[in-house]
């Protein structure tokens, strides 16, 4: 499988407007790879494109990426879902105002994500209802798996409760990725789907020290519900024997540069951080 990380970073991105913190101007002045925007990868054997932040038009065109498929999301927080408009983009005529027929994408949802994608609204209604009625997509959900193209994606959901987000396992050849983004927290190590993966694609978690304007978190902080500790997600990934480990999701204000992770990967096995438009085989 071929996939590309668009988008490396977190819920702000790196530089973070107005910002004047020694990552932000460093990013600012150095770039690509220093330069982090919102989650969002592609996976090429299927021309999936997963998530879109709001950054996502530009992370495809500097992803030479020339077909988006099909779309999903791994849950509904602003950031993975704030560049949903792209389909438009991509898919409208502007003679008709409708889509060109070849460029329809398939929007590809777990059922429950389905229900709940339709809250996301404009002046229009919901932005789901407008698209199909524009032809930009076709909705397509399925309960447990589904099969797009030659890969066999599973979608496992995180239990807490109102807030649904989705693993995903993208499975093919004999060769399985994990994708947990975001809000993996109680990860479901217990099922076999996330077991064994030759790679795991997941948020590092909180870092407890070198933090912006010194800050430590709490005991109850309400990120602690969401996240583990770093050092409890490399243990997680060694007890589903993940083969090999690339961290997302980076936030801006973990207060950590390119450079700072490329650091830090050396004194693990196995481990990446990842930067936009990385691209792996697995």
């Amino acid at each position: 499988m071929n996939l590309t990380i668009l988008g490396s970073g977190g819920c702000a991105v790196i530089p973070k407007p107005l910002c004047g913190c020694n990552v932000c101007r460093e990013a600012r002045r150095k770039g690509p790879p220093y330069e982090r925007t919102g989650p969002c990868a592609y996976i090429s054997d299927s021309n999936l494109l997963i998530d879109t932040p709001a950054e996502v038009a530009t992370r495809l065109n500097r992803g030479l990426i020339d077909a988006v498929d099909f779309l999903t999301f791994t849950h509904l927080d602003p950031d993975h879902v704030e560049g949903f408009r792209v389909v438009e983009q991509i898919a409208l005529d502007f003679r008709t105002w409708e889509a060109y027929p070849d460029k329809q994408i398939q929007l590809v949802l777990p059922e429950l994500l389905m229900e709940r994608v339709r809250d996301i609204r404009s002046v229009y209604g919901p932005l789901v209802e407008f698209y199909e009625k524009q032809g930009f997509i076709k909705s397509i959900s399925y309960k447990n798996s589904i099969k797009i193209k030659q890969i066999l994606v599973s979608a496992i959901p995180v239990d807490r409760g109102n807030q649904t987000v989705y693993i995903y396992i993208f499975e093919k050849d004999g060769r399985k990725i994990v994708y947990a983004p975001c809000d993996i927290k109680p990860f479901p190590e217990e099922k076999k789907e996330v077991q064994d993966a030759d790679l795991v694609v997941i948020q590092p978690g909180i870092f407890e020290d070198g933090l912006k304007h010194n800050f430590k978190y709490p005991d109850n902080h309400i990120s602690r519900t969401t996240l583990y500790t770093f050092e409890e997600t490399i243990a997680l990934c060694k007890r589903i024997r993940a083969a090999k480990i690339l961290f997302v999701h980076l936030e801006e204000y973990w207060n950590r540069s390119y450079a700072d992770y490329f650091t830090m990967q050396s004194e693990y096995e196995n481990i990446q951080f990842a930067w936009d438009g990385m691209r792996l085989r697995i």
